[in-house]
């Protein structure tokens, strides 16, 4: 069974578990240390005070995180935001990031978010610690490249790339309403059954 639910406190050290391998492993992370856990936690209570920040279980385990968070500290920028998605190392390619992302995404929605962005480590050339599977995965979802910035980041000795990647989630009006603070999923707003081969969606639960 997969359940998708606000995260909480409680969570901050799974969650920092998965995101640890992203930062000593790789370059899809471009923090060169791993944040302690009262700074982790500090990060994650910021982000609940407006945006969605959801995880992802799968048969009692924490497979991932995904959170929004703002885009250009400025009035006009309110109806865009940017997202970051984690899954536990060996949970990819299996479909948990799809489900996250169309829940994160579905989230934002009722906010009223418009535009949704991605900040993305792209290498000039793959190694072992980047290649083009988050943009690639990104590009899946609908989202387009509107931006590259070149070996603007340093990290294990080598130079990466960036990019910004954005996809359109609303309608664009002359007088757009103004943009809600999330309201928490206090319990499963999304919930998969899969018993032998086949898969059955159950019915969404209500917001907190």
């Amino acid at each position: 069974m997969i359940e998708i639910r606000t995260a909480k406190k409680e969570d901050a050290g799974r969650l920092l578990e998965i995101y640890d391998y992203y930062v000593r492993n790789t370059a899809i992370s471009f923090e060169y240390e791993t944040p302690s856990l009262d700074e982790f936690t500090r990060r994650m209570e910021n982000t609940l005070e407006k945006y969605p920040y959801l995880v992802i279980v799968r048969d009692g385990k924490t497979e991932g995180y995904a959170y929004a968070g703002v885009f250009k500290g400025r009035a006009a920028y309110d109806w865009s935001c940017e997202i970051s998605i984690y899954l536990d190392r060996s949970a990819r390619k299996c479909g948990l990031g799809r489900i996250l992302s169309e829940a994160l995404e579905a989230e934002l929605k009722k906010m009223g978010i418009l535009n949704v962005y991605g900040c993305i480590a792209y290498p000039e050339k793959e190694d072992e610690y980047l290649t083009t599977n988050s943009a690639d995965f990104h590009e899946h979802l609908g989202f387009k490249t509107v931006g590259l910035f070149r070996q603007c980041a340093y990290k294990f000795g080598r130079w990466y790339n960036m990019i910004w990647m954005e996809k359109v989630i609303g309608e664009h009006r002359d007088q757009p309403a103004s943009v809600r603070r999330s309201t928490h999923i206090s319990e499963v707003c999304f919930r998969k059954m899969e018993t032998a081969g086949q898969q059955r969606e159950l019915p969404a639960a209500k917001n907190g």
